[in-house]
């Protein structure tokens, strides 16, 4: 996955959140962003990775996530996580 793939994946998870009023929520207590920070986002491929990193944290979020954007492979948010900043593997060695 090519960082602008995953970049443009990471807009379309953030368009979903912000139609999820429910998990919306979620997102905003738990990160403690802002209404604003969700707009300023767009721009901020740190805070997108932040926000697929949140989707990745539950398998039933990733799959609504997918099947509402008609990506059939459910790795692909965790895929494109790691293309963004921040997601690079880490060696223990």
């Amino acid at each position: 996955m090519t960082p602008d793939l995953a970049q443009t994946m990471a807009l379309q998870a953030l368009a979903w959140l912000i139609a999820e009023e429910d998990l919306k929520d979620v997102f905003l207590g738990a990160s403690g962003a802002s209404e604003e920070d969700l707009r300023n986002g767009v721009r901020d491929p740190v805070f997108l990775a932040s926000l697929l990193d949140f989707i990745c944290l539950d398998d039933n979020w990733v799959i609504r996530f997918c099947d509402d954007n008609g990506i059939s492979n459910y790795m692909h948010p965790m895929m494109a996580r790691q293309a963004l900043p921040g997601g690079e593997e880490v060696s223990w060695t």
